[in-house]
């Protein structure tokens, strides 16, 4: 179809190769470009992420989060990163007031609630190790659809 006013896809990924995956997504892009409205379903939320401004979650048939792909990520729960060299495991132990997340060697990742200060993180990662590495950072949207969904 040549120059539609409209597109409406039902998961256009699926199956698709990587390089298949890629020329899809420029051609939705540039339609998009051109002013097109595009709407798509897809379970590819790393696609989704990359291409739509705009998303709406729907659970068993609710609506349950919409909006501006930026603004959901933003919204969602506060992480950091911190990589620590040379700590003893326990100093993560004095962190009560926030939620480890995951850990693996020498990296931690922490929600925190929202009045936590993340330098605190930082201060007590300095006391115990060298710090490689701290982040904070922002769920993406299949974070963002686990938590809405699980809810």
């Amino acid at each position: 179809m040549h120059r539609p006013d409209l597109l409406i896809l039902d998961e256009p990924f699926a199956g698709l190769d990587p390089i298949a995956t890629d020329v899809m997504a420029e051609v939705l892009r540039g339609e998009a470009a051109r002013g097109v409205p595009v709407l798509l379903s897809s379970h590819q939320l790393e696609l989704v992420e990359q291409l739509c401004e705009s998303v709406a979650i729907i659970d068993r048939g609710r609506l349950v989060a919409c909006g501006a792909v930026d603004e959901l990520r933003a919204a969602g729960p506060r992480m950091v990163r911190i990589d620590v060299r040379d700590a003893t495991p326990d100093w993560i132990d004095a962190l009560t007031d926030v939620e480890l997340v995951e850990r693996v060697d020498g990296r931690a990742v922490f929600q925190l609630p929202p009045a936590a200060d993340p330098e605190r993180i930082l201060d007590a990662a300095r006391r115990a190790g060298s710090v490689t590495h701290f982040s904070e950072l922002q769920p993406s949207l299949a974070e963002l659809f686990r938590e809405v969904v699980s809810a």
